[in-house]
């Protein structure tokens, strides 16, 4: 298995001579495993090992496995980096889920603890977890790129027991009499992870093919290739197709970008878009499409994405740039202006306060799963939403549908027989896709968009504020 695993890490040119190699090890079979082999390593690439472990303050014996890796450290003579953090607290602070929190903390102490240094940050993931992201991801909603999981190399992160299964690695440890640490929470089905290594996966292993982990993981190398060839062919179209042209924001130029093949027009849009914002995190599919959709026509609309983005057409440009916002401390945020909605995300909308917008798959099986009554908790039928949808006042030309006929009635009429004060009409915030309201917040909702039998993914708005 060291050799195997050796051939993996040169390969992909993991490890170089001299380099400093933070591993992160939490005192789990797979984490243990990875210190073990690096020490093996050692004795065939010239370098040096540090470990950082993460106590989350989650789990009442997290200090258990800290002092066991600390032991472990002073066994190998390895430098031990201890971190403890309230993953729950900060998770409640910034937003996000503990998962999601305890990944960011845990990077963060890897590259500080690497500081300037040359090397790299050394991670325990597996085959199984590449498996499993991959089926995580396509669950969700992804690309090309999520659809290959997780990488053998990542910018400064190496992995170099992605070609091991789980199995391989508790088998190692127990022929070699290697303790180590079980985490309390790997056998619980709190986190979505676990449910799919208990459920899914090893349904499809037990049921369907014994080799389910290696033809997927098969699957994801070719995959990664493929993105990799694409992302070559699509740096050269961003060349003949799109300009950068710093605080003037990024400009594509139409006409080349309509000759260039569907799926790379996709492409080029995700990373025009993604240089304008810095980032591509929140940058959607129904983003992507609405900003095709934008430059196709033969209108002069505009488009508000995350991060401030504003879209719109100059002639034979598409204009991608951020908004010029006006600073009010903290006074509401001005009427009129519109609210990208991502997927998940929580807002600020005036008249209406904290917005939460979240995704989950229908539960088939769950009969006592009913869609709410609240007033303002809505569910929508998220496979019905092909394009960009806002949070913004009333504009010309809104419709929603009334009725199962898809019968359609006009804003404006509605407004009038519901006897909304017409001073009130303008400042209410409502939810729509391009003209078609989905859904006025403590009116009702589109026919169109509703949850129905066929249902997959639905889209949950809740406002907070006013649901108490």
């Amino acid at each position: 298995m060291v050799k195997k695993v050796m051939n993996y890490v040169n390969r992909y040119r993991m490890i170089e001579p001299e380099d400093t190699i933070v591993a992160g090890i939490s005192g789990g079979a797979d984490s243990v495993c990875l210190l073990f082999l690096l020490a093996e390593m050692q004795s065939r690439i010239p370098f040096t090992i540090e470990v950082v472990h993460v106590n989350h303050g989650i789990r009442p014996d997290a200090a258990r496995d800290a002092l066991f890796v600390e032991r472990l450290c002073e066994k190998f003579g390895v430098v031990f980096h201890s971190v403890k953090e309230n993953v729950k607290e900060r998770a409640k602070e910034n937003r996000t889920s503990e998962e999601e929190e305890g990944r960011r903390v845990r990077y963060q102490a890897f590259e500080q603890a690497l500081g300037g240094r040359k090397g790299r940050i050394a991670v325990a993931h597996n085959s199984n977890d590449r498996a499993e992201t991959m089926l995580f991801h396509l669950f969700r909603g992804t690309g090309l790129r999520g659809a290959g999981g997780i990488r053998p190399v990542n910018g400064m992160v190496i992995r170099p027991l992605l070609c091991l299964q789980r199995k391989e690695i508790e088998a190692w440890l127990l022929k070699r009499g290697i303790s180590f640490c079980t985490d309390s929470t790997n056998g619980q089905d709190i986190y979505t992870r676990n449910r799919i290594r208990h459920h899914i996966l090893s349904y499809a292993e037990n049921e369907i093919c014994r080799e389910t982990v290696a033809n997927m993981n098969r699957a994801a190398e070719q995959l990664l290739e493929a993105e990799e060839y694409i992302g070559r062919q699509t740096q050269a179209a961003m060349k003949r197709c799109v300009h950068d042209a710093g605080q003037q924001g990024v400009m594509v130029k139409i006409p080349e970008l309509f000759r260039e093949d569907a799926y790379l027009r996709g492409r080029i849009l995700l990373e025009s878009i993604a240089l304008a914002a810095g980032q591509r995190k929140d940058i959607t599919s129904a983003h992507i499409k609405g900003v095709e959709a934008l430059f196709r026509g033969t209108g002069s609309g505009e488009l508000h994405l995350p991060y401030h983005l504003r879209v719109y057409k100059e002639y034979d440009l598409g204009m991608i740039k951020k908004r010029e916002r006006k600073k009010e401390g903290k006074a509401a945020l001005p009427e009129g202006e519109k609210y990208e909605v991502a997927f998940p995300s929580v807002l600020q909308i005036p008249g209406l306060g904290k917005v939460e917008v979240t995704l989950h798959p229908v539960k088939f099986c769950d009969d006592s799963q009913n869609i709410p009554e609240k007033t303002y908790t809505k569910w929508f039928d998220y496979d019905k939403i092909s394009s960009v949808i806002v949070f913004r006042t009333r504009e010309s030309g809104d419709y929603f549908m009334i009725n199962k006929g898809l019968g359609r009635k006009t804003l404006q009429d509605y407004f009038v027989n519901e006897k909304v004060p017409r001073q009130e009409r303008d400042r209410i915030y409502l939810l729509a896709e391009g003209a078609h309201v989905i859904w006025i917040p403590g009116y009702r909702i589109s026919e169109y968009y509703k949850v129905h039998e066929d249902t997959r993914m639905i889209l949950q708005v809740r406002v907070v504020d006013k649901e108490g």
